[in-house]
C-alpha cells in the first residue's frame, strides 16, 4: 500500500471516529480513536508533511467529536470527560450502548386512571365522563356550598354528607352524560369534539349503555335513600330534568338554562338534607345564583361547537348571544354576585365570605375579560377555571361560619362580664 492511499485511509477512519453515528460508535469512543491517531504520529516522525497535515485534520475531527460527547447530557459529559482524562472503564461512568427504554410514567388524572383500567372497561368509564371530571366538580360544588351554609355556626361542613354528595355527583353526572349520548349519538357523529364518544363511536351498543343507565340509577336511588324523607322526594323531582334536558337544544336557544336548573338541584337538595327542609330565603338566591354561574360557562364552554351546530341544526346561547357574548355573561355575573350577597346576609354571613365573593368578582372580570370567544382551546381553558371559582365560594363558606364561633365567643365574655359588674 502507498504512503498516499495510507494517508486517505486513515483520513477515512478519523472522519468515521467524529461520526458517533456511524459503526456503532458512541462519541465518547471517538476521543480515544482519536487519541490512538496521535499516538500513531508520534511514534513514525518520519512521514512525510502531507500525512501530518492530513493525521491533524483528523485528529481536529476526533476533539469535535469530543465536544460533541459534551452536549446530550450529565451521563455523556461525565464518561467523555473520564475517557480524555483516562480514567478506568466500568462503574457507574459505563454508559448503555443504547438508549436506555422508558417505562410508562406513573400518572394519577383522571385521564390515565381511565387508560390504565380494563379494555372492555373503559367505553362505560368514558361514557361517564370519568376521563373529564370537570363536569362532576361543576356538579358537586354547589351541594358544597349548600351543606357548608347549613353547617351550625362555628362547625365544619358535615363531612358523611359532602362524602355522600360527592358519590351521588359521580353516579349522576354519569347517567347525565349517559343520557345524553343516547340522545344525541346521530348528532356527535358529525361533530368533530365529540365523534369519539363511545356510542357514536360504535363502542358500546345502545342496549347497553341503557343497561348501563340502569345500573347508574340504581345506585344513585342507593345513595338518595340515605337522606330524609323530604330529601328523597326533593331529589326525585330532578330526575325529569335529567332526562329532558337533551332535548332543549332542538328546540331552544337557551339550553345552557335548561343545564343550570338541572346542575345546581343539590344547592336545594344539601340544606335540606342537613335542615329536613329548605329554607327559601337561603336555598332559592343560593340555587338562582347557581343557574347564573351556569349559563356563564356552559356559554362559553358551547362556544367550542358553534360552527358544527351551525351545521347540524342545534342551538345555544353562544349562537344567540354572538359577539355579544361578553355583556350577557357580565349580567350573568353581576346577578350571581348580588346573588350570593343575597345568601351571605339571609344566612348570617361574615368576614371571610365577602371576601371570597370579591375573589369570585375578580376571577369572573379576568374570565370575561380575557375571553376569546373564536379559539376553542382558550373557551375550553377558560370553562374548566371555573372550578376554582366554585371552590373559592366553599372556602369563603366553611372559613365565614368558623368565624361565627369567634364573634359568638367574644359576644358570651362581654355578656359575662357585664352580669358580673
Amino acid at each position: 500500500m502507498t504512503p498516499i492511499s495510507q494517508v486517505r485511509m486513515r483520513k477515512g477512519s478519523a472522519h468515521t471516529a467524529a461520526q458517533p453515528g456511524r459503526l456503532g460508535l458512541h462519541p465518547a469512543g471517538a476521543t480515544a480513536h482519536a487519541c490512538r491517531g496521535m499516538t500513531s504520529i508520534r511514534a513514525r516522525p518520519g512521514r512525510t508533511s502531507a500525512m501530518l497535515g492530513s493525521r491533524a485534520a483528523g485528529f481536529a475531527r476526533g476533539l469535535r467529536a469530543v465536544a460533541l460527547a459534551w452536549l446530550p447530557g450529565w451521563r455523556g459529559r461525565s464518561f467523555a470527560l473520564a475517557r480524555t482524562a483516562g480514567a478506568p472503564h466500568g462503574g457507574d461512568l459505563q454508559p448503555p450502548a443504547c438508549p436506555e427504554p422508558r417505562g410508562r410514567q406513573l400518572s394519577l388524572s383522571a385521564a390515565a386512571v381511565v387508560d390504565s383500567a380494563p379494555r372492555p372497561l373503559q367505553p362505560y368509564l368514558r361514557l361517564m365522563r370519568l376521563d373529564k371530571p370537570i363536569g362532576t366538580w361543576l356538579l358537586y360544588l354547589p351541594c358544597t356550598w349548600s351543606i357548608g351554609l347549613a353547617a351550625e355556626p362555628g362547625c365544619f361542613p358535615d363531612w358523611y354528607m359532602l362524602s355522600l354528595f360527592g358519590t351521588g355527583a359521580i353516579l349522576m353526572r354519569g347517567a347525565g352524560c349517559t343520557i345524553n349520548d343516547m340522545w344525541d349519538q346521530d348528532y356527535d357523529k358529525k361533530v368533530t369534539r365529540t365523534a369519539n364518544r363511545p356510542i357514536a363511536a360504535g363502542d358500546i351498543s345502545t342496549f347497553q349503555s341503557f343497561v348501563f343507565l340502569g345500573g347508574q340509577l340504581t345506585l344513585a336511588l342507593g345513595v338518595l335513600l340515605c337522606l330524609n324523607y323530604y330529601s328523597i322526594a326533593l331529589g326525585a323531582g330532578s330526575l325529569l330534568l335529567v332526562i329532558t334536558y337533551p332535548l332543549m337544544k332542538r328546540i331552544s336557544y337557551w339550553p345552557q338554562l335548561a343545564l343550570g336548573l338541572t346542575f345546581n338541584w343539590g344547592a336545594l337538595l344539601g340544606w335540606s338534607a342537613i335542615k329536613g327542609s329548605c329554607d327559601p330565603s337561603v336555598c332559592l338566591p343560593l340555587y338562582f345564583s347557581g343557574v347564573m354561574w351556569t349559563l356563564i360557562y356552559d356559554t362559553i364552554y358551547a362556544h367550542q361547537d358553534k360552527r358544527d351546530d351551525v351545521l347540524i341544526g342545534l342551538k345555544s346561547t353562544a349562537l344567540r348571544f354572538g359577539e355579544n357574548t361578553k355583556p350577557w355573561l357580565s349580567g350573568f355575573s353581576v346577578a350571581m354576585l348580588g346573588a350570593l350577597s343575597l345568601v351571605g346576609v339571609n344566612s348570617g354571613q361574615t368576614a371571610p365570605y365577602y371576601a371570597a365573593l370579591g375573589a369570585v368578582g375578580a376571577h369572573l372580570t379576568h374570565q370575561i375579560y380575557t375571553l376569546d370567544i373564536h379559539r376553542p382551546e382558550d373557551c375550553w381553558n377558560k370553562f374548566i377555571s371555573n372550578r376554582t371559582l366554585g371552590l373559592i365560594v366553599f372556602l369563603g363558606i366553611v372559613l365565614g361560619n368558623l368565624w361565627k364561633e369567634k364573634k359568638t365567643d367574644k359576644t358570651k365574655k362581654s355578656i359575662e362580664n357585664k352580669i358580673e359588674n
